[in-house]
């Protein structure tokens, strides 16, 4: 589930993206390239598109990200390694002597 979620957040980015980069900044975007404002959908209504297309993927990101955050599998508490009593119980090295002086 979790590659699942990951997959639509990156298309998600992807088109995203893209909107990002079809608005021109200040608010022209594909407006300015219309010189006739009687067009199919209209100018305006193109630019109203793009930025409610883009408020949206940012708020799906966000949500898919919560809801990909709640599938992620916690480890076990188990560990694989398991340690016998014997090896945790062995004694210290006896200190070597020092010659003396």
């Amino acid at each position: 589930m979790y590659i699942f979620l990951s997959i639509l957040i990156v298309l998600a980015c992807l088109l995203l993206i893209g909107a990002v980069l079809i608005q021109k900044s200040k608010g022209g975007g594909l407006a300015s390239d219309y010189s006739q404002g009687n067009q199919f959908m209209g100018y305006r209504k193109t630019t109203d598109f793009i930025e409610k297309a883009t408020w949206s993927l940012a708020v799906f990101i966000c949500v898919i990200s919560i809801l990909a955050s709640f599938t992620i599998t916690k480890p076990s508490a188990k560990s694989s390694i398991s340690v016998s009593p014997v090896e945790t119980s062995m004694p210290a090295p006896a200190p070597v002597n020092a010659p003396a002086e």
